[in-house]
Parts: structure tokens; sequence; C-alpha cells
């Protein structure tokens, strides 16, 4: 798929830490219960780190406890792009630059108007406060 922002590997390995290259380039899981964002309750808005993109809003974030930022609905449905994996797992892609951001699952009962839970790495994000 061709995306609106598109660099060669090297330019992305430049740009990105080790550890965001190897989540956002190289779909690596950063360790639960670790990231930045995990248990972060400041109202803005999160964008992709590789591309400045705009994904989610701190109002559709939720605890989950399961180790990740977890929202139940992206800000704009056209953010970000899903790609099936198995029967139970749908990657999660920033749809501007194709980085990996986690992956979405649903069914699992969380109180949600969505019933989804995107499974977000923090090192794949930016947030960005709102403005008081």
């Amino acid at each position: 798929m061709a995306y609106d922002v598109e660099k060669p590997d090297e330019q992305w390995r430049a740009e990105l830490t080790p550890g965001e290259y190897a989540v956002l380039r190289q779909a690596a899981t950063e360790a639960p219960f670790v990231g930045e964002y995990t248990n972060t309750k400041t109202v803005g808005t999160y964008s992709c780190r590789a591309c400045g993109a705009e994904l989610f809003r701190s109002d559709t974030k939720f605890e989950s406890h399961c180790g990740w930022p977890s929202f139940y609905d992206p800000k704009d449905t056209d953010a970000v792009e899903l790609i099936p994996e198995t029967p139970t797992s749908t990657e999660v892609r920033c749809a501007r630059c194709g980085s990996h951001l986690g992956h979405v699952f649903e069914g699992e009962g969380y109180p949600t108007p969505t019933d989804q839970r995107y499974c977000i790495n923090s090192i794949s994000l930016r947030l960005e406060p709102e403005k008081s």
C-alpha cells in the first residue's frame, strides 16, 4: 500500500530511536506496564510518533489493565489501517505512514461504547496535551 508519508529505511532509522524503530517499523511490542502513556490521564490528542498524524483522543482512553494504553475508538476511522493477522488478532497501523501501532481486539466485554480495545504501544504515540 502507498502511504502519504514514505521514507527509505535508512531515514526512518536516523529519525527514530532504536526502540521506536523496532516497534513502529518492525512491528515489535514494547514490554507491558512500562510505557510512558500506560497510566496517563492527561487530556489531549495522541499522534503517531513517526509522522505526527492524529490517531486517538484521551476521551476514548480507558483502563483495561492489560499493560498498554487502551482506546475504544480512533480519533477518525481513516486515521488507522487495520490488517487482519489471525482470526483473533488485527494489527493497527498508522494510515498516513504505515507504522505499527499495536492491535485491536473485539468482544472482550469491556464497558465501552464499541466493545473494542485498541491496545497501542506507548512508544508509537506522542501525546499533545490540550491547551487550557
